[in-house]
């Protein structure tokens, strides 16, 4: 008899900004935060553009058009800067 693995993929839900860092808001209830100065882009970005985000696929990922930055949530899951 064989099992079936079944992969489940993080999933944004919102995102969220303080003057130091990210949080993205997972549909399960978690949340994931990350210190801004690990992201130039958002660090360095006006409060409009860092609030101007779409998610990107099935809200795998983030990205901000109006600084072209993406971030995937298992990537933000891993620390990955």
């Amino acid at each position: 008899m064989s099992t079936l693995a079944v992969e489940v993929y993080p999933l944004a839900q919102d995102v969220t900004f303080d003057d130091s860092s990210l949080t993205v808001v997972l549909l399960d209830g978690h949340s994931i935060s990350a210190p801004l100065l690990w992201f130039p882009r958002l660090l360095n970005a006006t409060v409009i553009e860092r609030e101007h985000w779409e998610f990107l696929g099935d809200d795998e990922g983030i990205h901000w058009p109006d600084i072209d930055e993406d971030l995937s949530v298992a990537g933000l899951l891993k620390g990955r800067r």
